[in-house]
Formats: structure tokens, C-alpha cells, sequence
């Protein structure tokens, strides 16, 4: 796995060829460009919400607060580069922004699962200690707990960055919709096999630790309401999970899809497998702000206020 840099001296730009078999390019770049604006849209709305109203300041709204900033970082990290290349014809991108967009994208890819996690913990707790609630999940345990989770992502995702920027690179074509650690690798002058066991085991730690936790935090909190609560407030902690639930279905399904996929040997086309990578990553970012803006019924009542407010009176 010895190598040298030679990226400074052979190549400084990459060029986007993923979308190269694509039919109505220009249609498909118009609806990624209105699902990105829907993202900001939707994710820029829930962070004004909460950050407004003094009363949605608590750690189930800090958490949901922190998932839009994540949308918004991963969906700004992909799709700006797909509309160009779709709707400006401009597929040349250097080599800093490529290694740039792949960081970004993999560090929100990986503060996605991580501040899922969070969000299991905050349900966990609130169910299964809802007295000593706020104690234990005080504003410096919560702001800790962010920060150690971003520090995590970081270290991780420094150091894909660090074997990326060193391969030297022999190809200047980018098979895939956009940069990313797979799409690098495969355009460096080395056997792609070798630098994807490593990915292997981060994408196993991050997709299936996080899973993990989040499937045993359920577990308990399932069992916590079969055994205390009644009918009545079973509906009630049912409801306050289901929102999470379904956006973890949106954030996990894709790349379990995807693993399953390559298990069983399937050998996607271009345009297939970028279908499935453009989906795994701006799905998620579509459906986490709505399920949250049009599901959560504080939320909800504010954005009716604001409508209201600016809406023009007869």
C-alpha cells in the first residue's frame, strides 16, 4: 500500500463523466435542482423554527436542529456539482474542490448516522427516565455529546482524506456523479481492492454501530412502555418515536440496499448505480426536514404562525 504523491505534478482537475449516459440531462438536473431547494427550503425552516421559539429549546429539538444542519452540509456538498454538470454542461472540477466536495460529503454521510444516534439516546432517556429527564440531559451534556460525536466524524473522515490526497493519480475521468472516496480511488494508478478494505471497516462502524444503538435503544424502549405505561400513553410515546423511526428507514435503507446489493454479486450500470447513489444521498435530506416540519405538532403550529403572519390579509 506504498505510494507517492504525484497528484501535484500529473493531475489538477477531474472531470465528471457519471451522468455521460444519461437521457434528458437537463431534465434530470432540473428535479435535483428543486429536491436541493427543497432541502434548504424545508432544513433551513426547522433550524429558524426552533432557534425562535424559546420553548423548543430542549434536547429533542437541539438534536433535530443539528440533523438540518447536516442535510444541508451533505446536500450543498453533492448537488451543486451535479447541477453544473447536468444543466451547465460544466463537468471540470479541480483537484482541491474534488477532495473538498468528497470530505464534506463523507463527514455528513458519517454526522448523519452519528446524530441519529443522539437522537435514540434523547428518546431513550426521555422514556425510560422521563422524571429525571432534563438532569440528565443538561445543555453542557448535550453540547459534549454533539461535539465528541463531530470530533468522531472528523477523525475518521481525516484520515479517507489524507489516503486520498496522497495516491497518485493516472486518470482524470470520475465515473460517478460526483467526488467521492470510491470515485478517487478508482482514478488513481492502484488496485482499488486494496484501499476499500479500510472503507469497509469504517462504513461497517458507522452504518452498523449506529444501527445497532439505535435498535437496542428501541428495544428498551419498547419493552419500558409494554411494562409501565397505559394505552393511552403508549400512543402518546409511540407518536413522539414514530418521527424518528421513519427517518432512520430513510437514512439506513439506502446503504443497506446498496451492501446487499454487492453481496450477491449484482453488477449495477452507470446510470444505475448512480441512481442509487444519488438517491441514498439526498433522499434522506429530503425526507428528514418535511417528516419533522409537517409531523411534529410544535413545529407545525409555528409554521402556521409564520404563514399567517406574512400571508396578506383581505
Amino acid at each position: 500500500m506504498s505510494f507517492t504523491n504525484l497528484t501535484a505534478e500529473a493531475i489538477t482537475e477531474f472531470y465528471i463523466t457519471g451522468f455521460n449516459e444519461t437521457q434528458n440531462p437537463k431534465a434530470v438536473g432540473c428535479i435535483i435542482l428543486i429536491i436541493f431547494l427543497l432541502i434548504l427550503l424545508g432544513s433551513s425552516a426547522n433550524i429558524y423554527i426552533i432557534a425562535r421559539d424559546k420553548r423548543l429549546h430542549t434536547p429533542m429539538y437541539f438534536f433535530i436542529c443539528s440533523l438540518s444542519v447536516v442535510d444541508i452540509i451533505r446536500s450543498t456538498s453533492s448537488s451543486p456539482a451535479m447541477i453544473l454538470v447536468l444543466l451547465a454542461d460544466i463537468t471540470a472540477i479541480s483537484y482541491r474542490s474534488c477532495i473538498t466536495q468528497m470530505t464534506v460529503n463523507h463527514l455528513a454521510f458519517a454526522m448523519e448516522k452519528f446524530t441519529l444516534s443522539l437522537m435514540a439516546y434523547d428518546r431513550l432517556v426521555a422514556i425510560s427516565n422521563p422524571l429525571r429527564y432534563h438532569s440528565i440531559l443538561t445543555k453542557t451534556r448535550i453540547v459534549l455529546l454533539t461535539v465528541a460525536s463531530w470530533v468522531l466524524g472528523f477523525a475518521i473522515i481525516a484520515v479517507l482524506t489524507g489516503i486520498a490526497d496522497r495516491l497518485p493519480y493516472c486518470r482524470t475521468n470520475l465515473k460517478y456523479a460526483f467526488c467521492d472516496y470510491a470515485a478517487m480511488v478508482r482514478a488513481a494508478c492502484v488496485n482499488p481492492d486494496e484501499y476499500f478494505i479500510f472503507t469497509t471497516v469504517i462504513s461497517f462502524f458507522i452504518l452498523f454501530g449506529s444501527f445497532g444503538f439505535i435498535f437496542i435503544s428501541y428495544l428498551k424502549i419498547i419493552f419500558t412502555v409494554l411494562k409501565i405505561a397505559p394505552s393511552e400513553d403508549r400512543k402518546k410515546m409511540y407518536s413522539t418515536c414514530l418521527n424518528h423511526l421513519i427517518v432512520v428507514v430513510s437514512v439506513f435503507v439506502p446503504p443497506f440496499v446498496s451492501i446487499i446489493l454487492t453481496r450477491i454479486g449484482l453488477v449495477l450500470t452507470l446510470t444505475e448505480r448512480n441512481v442509487l447513489i444519488i438517491f441514498s444521498s439526498l433522499g434522506p435530506c429530503l425526507v428528514n426536514p418535511f417528516v419533522y416540519c409537517f409531523r411534529t405538532k410544535e413545529i407545525r403550529r409555528q409554521l402556521f404562525r409564520i404563514f399567517m403572519a406574512v400571508a396578506p390579509k383581505q
